[in-house]
């Protein structure tokens, strides 16, 4: 968790002066403890804060009087620059595959966003490409695939990316076949 939180701490605050009563990576690690305990709003958040205060506060050595109001939590997590987000995550992940063993495959495979699709807004199904170490819970990371035609052979430049951004080499990765073309 100390791992996560100086990662974390690398992302910029969006705040004014004025608002920074609470420390950005402090609130950014609640909240992601937040969902991965179920909370689905800002509310949630602020109310998982609220209720476990006294225990996050002696685990990071805190003295946090209250939880953050959900409009704070809203305002911070929308103004956050998202490719620092990305690139914070991505180190976290890094540091953790630093720590495998050498033998566990990385899968990587490219996957349309379920509800991503807006025939309203004239809007595509989102496409990620994403890479994950088979022997543990861990995703490394994934890549937006920009060009979201038809065709799948956009995911050929999105591994061959996503391998070079992780530092990948040596590993043995499992693919589509699709990725099997000579030429792409």
């Amino acid at each position: 968790m100390l791992l996560l939180k100086t990662c974390l701490s690398n992302i910029p605050d969006p705040r004014r002066a004025q608002g920074k009563m609470y420390d950005l990576s402090h609130l950014l690690l609640f909240s992601i403890l937040a969902v991965l305990s179920g909370a689905t709003s800002y509310r949630k958040i602020q109310r998982f804060i609220h209720a476990r205060r006294a225990w996050l506060n002696m685990l990071c050595g805190l003295s946090w009087k209250r939880a953050p109001a959900h409009t704070c939590i809203r305002y911070t997590l929308q103004r956050l620059p998202v490719e620092t987000v990305e690139r914070a995550f991505r180190q976290h992940a890094a540091h953790l595959a630093n720590e495998l063993p050498k033998e566990p495959q990385i899968a990587l495979d490219g996957k349309t966003l379920r509800g991503s699709f807006d025939r309203f807004e004239d809007q595509k199904a989102v496409q990620l490409f994403s890479a994950l170490a088979t022997n543990t819970p861990l995703v490394l990371g994934h890549v937006l695939i920009s060009d979201q035609k038809a065709d799948k052979r956009h995911e050929i430049p999105a591994a061959q990316q996503l391998i070079q951004d992780l530092n990948l080499t040596g590993r043995l990765f499992t693919l589509d076949a699709l990725h099997a073309q000579k030429n792409g």
